[in-house]
């Protein structure tokens, strides 16, 4: 266990004095803010994988953690416990940029990534396994795409999870870039394990909708639906995408202009799954920008401002009829992170209030930086309070990190909520806006409160499958036979990168309380569509707002996706091995400040802050850039490399699959069918 020194914990003990009253469905009061221990490699990607560890995945960089053989690591495993952590040394291509998810069996799936620099190889196409455990004896296996890989180079991929427990991969580019355009584009999706379906055998399906939403479409946000198909936004559009079919249908767009995907990054969610709503799905879109995708990053400022807009609409044919409904956050948002707590609420963290995403871009940029201005205070939205007071940081103290591109957070078992990262440059620079490896933990006063808490939870659970609890209950809440004063909610903590929580949802149970209040007994989730197969955390939460610590279990049978071998062997023998030793010709930037770097060591100690320091900063023109001209628009073809050399590596051989770039109009492969 993790012991505090006397004073931090009298310093705990204070701040949380006259702490929180509990109102309504949601615990009111102080949150504490506690800046505690480093993260080892920068947080650019992270997901939980037990009740008590975090995965935590960065890029190749000089990153102060160091493997068994003595080079920089790319990935860490957090003790939320003890918060220390150890190097993952199976890593060995490059991490950076890729998207991941949960198989069905637990399994912990990297995928895509960047070229080779220093001593990683190519992560272009490589996908990563990790078996998740709690005694440390687990690491990353990564043979950099050798056999386990990806049909074609992916840099910044979508990943979900289906209802058969595998995962649907979409899109990317086939190369690093500021933003996406035509000639890297990956217009394609795929599935791992790969499948045989609507007439491709393993290989990767062309998708209209990323040819007509380029160019700021990387990182698409998925959701998967009750009915089994799956919505999906990028750039300022979106879709319900049929899987099963390969169909499309567009629905309207996102509300005055907004872009929400990657280097203009909004937040996206899906709201909570209930039986009262009817597991009716509900989705809310939060920040991004305005600004033009047509620009060279070159003509766009770090002060431009972000969108204070949130997009939310009912995914029923009433609800796509009636539109987005727009509301407004207190601060504008770019690159923040959004994401449901167990009462319910959501959470939006980390940011900027201008700027975009990226580095060494922008006209004016900030040390590195595309963005200014850090959001640096939290702000909690209530989706079931009347519109135009949905949105506080009431309690909600404010940080001094400034957690900008590369930065993420994620809700943890225990209900603490997880925030690190940062790193707006090519490699570790401790200018303004540092390569961070602080790590903090925000808790909402719920963790203050008397909480529930449960045994006999079986290690897997099946649809519509009744279980049954013993329950312990603080004493002021009571007992009840009918089940009012709890509710059982199942989440997916999903994964963390960019803006987007990759396969998280909240799905709430039917639960009833025995008549002496010790046992409670719980129906799985309806089916496979409501709750893909694959981990979860179950949550008792009283009807004050109050969860238990959550407790990890497998939904469906514990076992692995469907593998179709000979789908697999096609697709091994349509795409060539990765060229493991490809590296990408870029002119990278040079960091300006030499000094600094606290925040490697953690010479830090431990501090924590209450709500009663909370403070909303406001947007001025900053100084801190040079005075930027009004933008002109330039062709998006200047933004790549133009060395031919670069490109020529990564064309396919004959017996590959036709290029990505060109897929949506190869004679003989029909793009996805259409409906608007």
């Amino acid at each position: 266990m993790r012991v505090s020194s006397p004073s931090y914990v009298s310093f705990i003990l204070a701040a949380l004095s006259g702490i929180a009253q509990v109102s309504g469905a949601f615990v009111e009061g102080d949150w504490v803010l506690t800046q505690d221990g480093t993260t080892g490699v920068s947080a650019l990607q992270l997901a939980v994988t037990t009740e008590t560890k975090i995965i935590i995945l960065d890029k190749a960089e000089h990153n102060p953690l160091l493997t068994s053989n003595g080079t920089n690591a790319m990935a860490a495993e957090l003790d939320l416990v003890t918060r220390q952590v150890r190097p993952l040394n199976g890593a060995r291509s490059n991490v950076w940029c890729a998207g991941g998810g949960f198989l069905s069996n637990g399994t912990f799936i990297n995928s895509g990534g960047n070229p080779s620099i220093l001593s990683s190889s190519n992560g272009l196409q490589a996908i990563r396994q990790f078996e998740p455990c709690d005694d440390e004896s687990c690491d990353i296996f990564d043979d950099s795409g050798a056999r386990l890989r990806v049909t074609s180079p992916r840099w910044y991929p979508g990943v979900v999870r289906i209802e058969d427990g595998s995962l649907l991969l979409m899109g990317g580019s086939v190369l690093n870039n500021f933003i996406n355009v035509i000639d890297i584009n990956n217009p394609t999706y795929e599935y791992y394990p790969p499948k045989n379906i609507n007439g491709f055998n393993g290989v990767q399906i062309p998708l209209k909708f990323l040819n007509d939403t380029m160019n700021a479409n990387l990182f698409p946000y998925m959701a998967y639906l009750p009915n089994g198909k799956i919505f999906v936004a990028a750039n300022t559009q979106t879709m319900i995408f049929d899987w099963k079919t390969n169909t499309e249908r567009r629905l309207p767009d996102i509300p005055n202009g907004v872009r929400i995907s990657y280097p203009y990054s909004g937040s996206a969610a899906l709201l909570p799954l209930t039986p009262e709503n009817n597991y009716t799905p509900e989705i809310l879109i939060c920040g991004g920008s305005n600004i033009s995708d047509t620009l060279d990053g070159g003509l766009i400022s770090s002060q431009s401002p972000a969108s204070k807009q949130c997009s939310r609409m009912v995914l029923t044919e009433e609800g796509i009829a009636g539109g987005w409904k727009i509301e407004e956050m207190p601060i504008a948002r770019t690159m923040g992170e959004m994401f449901i707590l167990p009462d319910g609420r959501l959470i939006l963290v980390n940011g900027a209030q201008t700027g975009f995403s990226g580095y060494a871009n922008a006209a004016d940029p900030v040390g590195d930086s595309n963005a200014d201005h850090p959001s640096f205070t939290p702000v909690v939205y209530n989706p079931d309070a009347p519109e135009g007071s949905r949105f506080s940081s009431e309690g909600i103290p404010s940080s001094n990190i400034a957690r900008l591109y590369h930065s993420t957070a994620t809700l943890t078992a225990n209900g603490t909520i997880f925030i690190a990262g940062s790193n707006p440059h090519e490699d570790i620079c401790f200018d303004q806006y540092p390569t961070e490896y602080r790590a903090e933990y925000l808790d909402p006063p719920y963790m203050f409160q008397p909480r529930p808490n449960f045994t006999g939870l079986p290690s897997t659970i099946g649809y519509n499958q009744t279980f049954s609890l013993n329950l312990t209950m603080p004493s002021q809440v009571g007992n009840s036979s009918n089940g009012d004063n709890v509710t059982v909610v199942l989440m997916d903590l999903g994964y963390s990168t960019h803006g987007v929580h990759q396969s998280s949802r909240y799905v709430k149970l039917v639960s009833s309380v025995s008549q002496d209040g010790k046992t409670i007994t719980v129906t799985g989730p309806p089916t496979p569509q409501i709750y893909p197969p694959g981990p979860g955390y179950l949550y008792v939460v009283t009807n004050e707002g109050v969860p238990s610590p959550g407790k990890k279990l497998l939904v469906g049978d514990g076992q692995s996706p469907p593998a179709d071998e000979a789908a697999r062997e096609n697709m091994l023998d349509r795409t060539p091995s990765a060229n493991v030793t490809f590296s990408q010709v870029r002119v990278a930037p040079t960091c300006k400040v030499s000094g600094g770097g606290e925040t490697v060591t953690g010479s830090f100690p431990p501090t924590a802050i209450t709500g009663s320091q909370t403070s909303v900063p406001t947007v001025t023109n900053s100084a801190s850039g040079s005075p930027v001209t009004a933008p002109t628009v330039t062709s998006t073809s200047s933004m790549i490399p133009s060395s031919g050399s670069t490109f020529d590596s990564l064309k396919p051989t004959s017996s590959a699959p036709t290029p990505v770039s060109s897929l949506s109009e190869s004679k003989g492969i029909q793009p996805s069918s259409i409906s608007i």
